[in-house]
């Protein structure tokens, strides 16, 4: 039978296949071993490919597109709704080859080489900071058994390690934390070679550049953006470009009455934390957002950090629009929007 829609279920060595054919009938059920995908693919006719957006989808989306595929992405939580019964691999490729051919389906578009590897400096730089942070709570919470206290926060590291060099801390206990504390410096080497590479590749990137040029906004935020998004035009407006970031309300509408909660914390919470915390240091130190009307509006009835989400929504906007249209940042335009 000619397969005209075949759902893929990924995994790390076995692969689970559902082929349907014109008619919608079943025509493959098979599992393939991970050096087995090529040579399966590169037989089988052209046809629709839909997968799961998890891990090594976008690598086997790009291979398989080679062989004239047409492969689709979707959100995992999209999918689940067309599983039948049960958990298993052949009733989540069934669900996967059905839900591809929905018209109201959501795709994600899929990333090329260039992107995810932008993409691992933001993971291993993300993974870094989270270690130096546990390792610097964890030297501040020891010392605190010697009646060493000092407040939280990177800056305030010095203070913990002079009193390393101090009777303080009796033998053995302070060659240990001396080991830490240096542990603490060689991550905050990595960090800032990790950020130097990503700020080469931002400024070698043009539309890493143009976002860069909104407050709050910088090369780091700019390089995140412009690897994540494979292809702007996925989303119809910026308002959808900020509800699949998480940055608007939840709803819980009935009855034609409308009720908003707090934000949806939904899709790529990188890309969300990164903005929250860059509309924060505009609110302290950008001049423009601080003659902002709007922005001084809602700092007189909302508390601070709500103010922050709010103008992350609207960066994320911004930022949709420069991607989309190709435009470059107008501080005019943008206040007077």
């Amino acid at each position: 039978m000619q397969i005209t829609t075949l759902g893929i279920d990924l995994a790390k060595h076995v692969f689970q296949l559902h082929g349907v054919g014109p008619d919608g009938q079943l025509g493959l059920r098979q599992k393939l071993r991970r050096a087995q995908m090529i040579r399966f693919f590169a037989k089988l006719p052209p046809c629709l490919i839909g997968m799961e957006a998890c891990a090594t989808a976008h690598y086997w989306a790009r291979e398989l597109k080679a062989f004239g595929h047409e492969v689709r992405l979707m959100p995992a939580h999209y999918v689940k709704a067309y599983v039948k019964r049960g958990k298993n691999d052949a009733a989540d490729a069934a669900a996967i080859c059905e839900a591809v051919t929905r018209p109201t389906m959501r795709f994600v578009a899929i990333k090329s080489q260039e992107q995810q590897a932008v993409l691992v400096m933001h993971r291993t730089r993300d993974l870094l900071v989270r270690q130096r942070t546990q390792a610097a709570n964890s030297l501040r919470g020891l010392l605190a058994e010697f009646g060493i206290a000092e407040a939280q926060g990177i800056c305030h590291l010095r203070r913990l390690r002079a009193h390393l060099e101090t009777d303080t801390v009796p033998e053995p206990g302070r060659k240990i934390l001396v080991l830490l504390a240096e542990q603490i410096d060689e991550l905050e080497k990595r960090i800032t070679q990790i950020d130097a590479e990503i700020l080469a590749w931002h400024r070698a990137s043009k539309m890493s550049q143009r976002l860069a040029k909104i407050p709050g906004v910088g090369p780091l935020i700019a390089s995140a953006i412009v690897a994540t998004v494979a292809d702007p035009s996925v989303f119809r407006s910026g308002r959808e470009f900020s509800a699949w970031l998480g940055l608007v309300p939840r709803q819980n509408s009935t009855g034609g009455r409308q009720r908003l909660g707090r934000i949806t914390h939904q899709g790529d919470g990188y890309v969300r934390s990164l903005l929250i915390i860059g509309a924060q240091s505009a609110l302290q130190g950008s001049k423009e957002i601080k003659a902002n009307g709007w922005v001084q509006a809602l700092l007189s009835r909302y508390a601070r950090l709500k103010v922050a989400v709010a103008l992350a929504n609207k960066m994320a906007r911004i930022a949709w629009a420069l991607m989309t249209k190709g435009d470059v940042y107008h501080p005019a335009a943008a206040a007077a929007a």
